[in-house]
């Protein structure tokens, strides 16, 4: 049997889906479609980080003030951000204000200014399993919450200079970015293009 929910609109979700219309939206239109791109890869990166700790809802419902705030998650602006852009956000309410993520955010955009144009997206995309491998989880008990993936995304991605990126935040990721497709077998959005 499947833990499945009918939402408003009769269709079957995965019921963390459920709790609030922002959910619903990032569910059915965001949450475990592909994401390509550097800057893109980036962003989800530091929120997955900001996020650790909390509810995603949070993160989720501060993504514009995240946004405005991060040059848009711009590597190459904000691997540019100086000691006053860290103070600066220490005081945005917009934000997330915990000093070691905005840190990290600021150092992992060093760090990837670097890198070869499409260097994050290979690297990160490389970790993905074969769906094939991967049956459709029935219940929510079924979705783990770290993979032999995301432990070994999380040692590389360590080990090439990036922070606050574990193994639970690497699933996460993996989750978000549709590298995993963890919706549950019943759900609505599983098979959604």
């Amino acid at each position: 049997m499947s833990d499945a929910l009918a939402g408003p609109d009769g269709a079957l979700r995965c019921p963390w889906a459920l709790s609030t219309e922002d959910y619903v939206s990032y569910h059915d239109k965001e949450w475990g479609r592909p994401v390509h791109g550097d800057d893109a890869l980036y962003e989800r990166l530091c929120l997955e980080a900001f996020q650790s700790g909390l509810s995603w809802i949070t993160i989720l419902r501060r993504r514009p003030g995240f946004r405005a705030a991060f040059a848009d998650f711009k590597i190459a602006s904000v691997a540019e951000f100086t000691d006053a852009d860290k103070e600066r956000l220490l005081g945005d309410p917009g934000i997330i204000r915990n000093r070691a993520k905005i840190e990290a955010t600021v150092a992992n955009a060093r760090v990837l200014a670097d890198w070869a144009p499409g260097e994050l997206e290979e690297l990160i995309w490389s970790f993905a399993p074969d769906p094939a491998t991967r049956p459709a989880p029935k219940r929510l008990a079924d979705v783990p919450a770290v993979t032999d993936e995301s432990t070994a995304l999380s040692k590389t991605l360590k080990k090439r200079g990036i922070r606050f990126v574990g193994p639970t935040t690497a699933y996460a990721l993996m989750q978000a970015c549709g590298l995993v497709n963890d919706h549950l077998e019943d759900c609505t959005a599983r098979n959604a293009s």
